[in-house]
């Protein structure tokens, strides 16, 4: 048995519990690995493939970056929550050791959260193209650049042309990113057990564009219009998809992805339960 353990290391409070984990686990015979410092060692590479949980010690973000980390791969993942709401955690500080241990022995109910598969095509300055390939649990973002400028592009599902859009972007997102962007954005909570896509546009020149929900088969395609070129940005699960910042997006087709997440909690807390406590003023009852 080996345990991944993930680490917002800007949180002291974290940081100490996954010690104490580490240490917890060691006097079980179970092995460890520990995520990289993100900003002290950015370039480096994880790979938990060997690991059989994953946990997560930090807020929704540090949950994210495990997501990340994990891939398609279905790795379970639990969310000690050390941040602020919550929202995707499903622990306390409080219960690491004891829901740690409920996870080893298998008494944890496990939630499938189905992903999103990005393919992304960007223009460099010298007039090349390349194709990047990206992964996220919340949701992929069109959005403008520093300049201010909005954005003009085309929005098709699955080969039939839905608008052309000028605004400020465009969040294509999971059940589980629903709540996230896409709800900032205007756009509806869906449940977990949805999983299809969720498709928002951010702040339209027209007040006819409306959010639209699809089928899990169904392909998303947004591409950039050459009517009116403007800088613009494509993000997963806010990470730049860009490899360099010059380069500038053309197109971005995104699917469900070929696996889910595997959330691990005690199923205590209900999805709308959580929906409740974070989103309609019953935070902290």
């Amino acid at each position: 048995m080996k345990v991944f353990i993930v680490i917002n290391y800007a949180r002291p409070d974290a940081v100490e519990g996954a010690h104490a984990l580490d240490d917890w686990l060691s006097e079980r015979g179970v092995e460890t690995k520990w995520s990289h410092d993100k900003k002290l060692h950015p370039g480096v590479s994880e790979d938990p493939s060997d690991c059989d949980l994953v946990v997560s010690l930090g807020g929704d973000g540090t949950l994210l970056r495990a997501a990340r980390i994990v891939g398609y791969s279905e790795i379970p993942i639990i969310g000690i929550s050390y941040g602020h709401l919550g929202f995707l955690t499903s622990a306390s500080p409080e219960n690491l050791l004891e829901t740690v241990g409920d996870a080893l022995a298998g008494e944890l109910h496990a939630s499938r959260r189905a992903t999103l598969e990005i393919e992304s095509e960007f223009v460099r300055p010298d007039g090349t193209s390349h194709t990047e390939r990206g992964f996220a649990l919340n949701d992929f973002a069109l959005s403008r650049s520093d300049s201010g400028d909005m954005v003009m592009f085309d929005v098709s599902v699955s080969g039939n042309h839905i608008d052309t859009l000028r605004g400020d972007g465009f969040v294509v997102a999971s059940a589980t990113g629903s709540t996230g962007y896409a709800l900032a954005a205007g756009g509806p909570i869906v449940t977990p057990e949805f999983t299809g896509m969720v498709c928002v546009p951010v702040a339209p020149h027209t007040i006819l564009a409306r959010a639209f929900l699809t089928a899990p088969s169904d392909v998303v395609e947004i591409s950039m219009s050459d009517q009116r070129p403007a800088p613009s940005r494509f993000f997963a699960d806010g990470q730049s998809l860009h490899v360099h910042p010059d380069d500038q997006p053309v197109r971005a087709t995104i699917r469900r992805g070929p696996g889910d997440v595997i959330l691990l909690d005690h199923s205590a807390r209900t999805f709308y339960g959580s929906v409740s406590r974070v989103f309609y003023g019953r935070v902290g009852k």
